[in-house]
């Protein structure tokens, strides 16, 4: 059977290898399994949550309330704009999924860093869209603003601040003056899935929906529940824009996108913001703990502004093979070799977690 053409060059995203498969292929028992490879919250989820879905399980029959109007209002305070200026997805990734088709096809190009986010790569390759990427693999915005002028046909600019899968991030101001060089008819998404993070650990990194947006009415801010308030398997995500970009993502959304269940956990998630500044504070106490590790080890690091941490590798070491035998200890994390980079991307966890991880990598690079 033959299929669309330019499936076939596109790559399968590939998700942290799940636990349940470690457990069957080394044969470790699951209390013996730690997984820090897919950037999830290492604290579960708030306890607000938990009973919010135990006490609207009865509801699981039935289709979420399509406007979504509870969360968009609860959202819509939050970041002090309008609910017209808000769009609800499956995760943010449905929502990048919304611009592509909005604003790229096979005429008009997709801009983005050298190793970023996946799934923009993907989902342009999917409408037979053309990706632009940067020599240098970290957001570099000088090589951004060349590549938009030398192309000249950009429909879309992918800014992942901060970035996934390496955890660097730009200053806003440095952002916004990039931003003044770009063309109005040109959509420039700043997914910040991580944003929560970079604010708390520099106030300079800080990139506010309602300023962004205001300033800058061809931008589209991304923002997501899977990360700082734990709700990576309920999938729900969100954009935030001009209500002339919500016209246009508003016809690209399927009916009842979110689940019913989903929606309830992520208003409970949204009022319990104790359990959100336990998290982010927990995440930088234990990255100190990694940062020191690697420089005591000689072990090159990128500053991360994001809930994990990227160790690079010299031509010493692989990768992929420290990645194999630390899966084989039963510890998941995210080998960047297909990247092109020789480096892991570890999530920060609980500590007792981040001890067994850096207990073994000792291991691993002295044996």
């Amino acid at each position: 059977m033959k299929f669309n053409k330019q499936l076939e060059n596109i790559k399968t995203y590939e998700g942290g290898k799940p636990i349940e498969l470690v457990i069957q292929e080394f044969g470790i028992k699951a209390e013996d399994v730690i997984k820090l490879a897919s950037n999830e919250n290492p604290f579960g989820t708030s306890e607000k949550v938990v009973k919010a879905i135990q006490d609207n399980a009865h509801l699981a029959h039935m289709y979420p309330d399509d406007s979504m109007r509870e969360i968009k209002e609860a959202l819509a305070h939050k970041f002090e704009v309008q609910t017209t200026n808000i769009i609800m997805g499956a995760g943010s990734d449905e929502v990048i999924a919304f611009a592509i088709n909005a604003k790229a096809n096979k005429y008009k190009k997709v801009l983005t860093a050298r190793t970023t986010f996946a799934m923009y790569d993907i989902y342009s390759k999917q409408i037979g869209a053309k990706v632009i990427k940067t020599p240098s693999h970290q957001h570099n915005l000088d090589e951004l603003l060349h590549l938009y002028k030398k192309e000249k046909d950009i429909g879309i600019i992918f800014l992942c601040l901060p970035n996934n899968p390496l955890g660097e991030c730009l200053k806003k101001d440095d952002v916004f003056n990039f931003l003044k060089q770009i063309d109005d008819n040109t959509l420039v998404v700043v997914d910040g899935a991580y944003q929560d993070f970079a604010a708390a650990k520099n106030p300079e990194m800080k990139i506010d929906p309602k300023e962004l947006i205001e300033t800058f009415p061809n931008t589209l801010y991304l923002g997501t529940f899977s990360k700082s308030y734990g709700l990576g398997g309920l999938r729900v995500g969100y954009g935030i824009g001009s209500v002339e970009i919500m016209t246009a993502l508003y016809k690209m959304r399927p009916p009842f996108n979110v689940t019913t269940l989903s929606l309830k956990a992520a208003m409970a998630a949204l009022e319990d913001e104790a359990f959100v500044a336990k998290t982010i504070e927990n995440n930088f106490a234990e990255m100190q703990i990694y940062e020191a590790f690697a420089k005591s080890n000689k072990i090159d690091f990128i500053n991360s502004y994001t809930n994990f941490i990227t160790f690079t590798f010299d031509s010493k070491q692989n990768s992929t093979d420290i990645a194999q035998i630390l899966l084989k200890k039963g510890i998941i994390i995210r080998d960047l070799a297909s990247y092109g980079v020789n480096g892991i991307r570890i999530t920060i966890g609980t500590p007792e977690q981040n001890s067994r991880f850096l207990k073994a990598l000792k291991e691993v690079l002295t044996t």
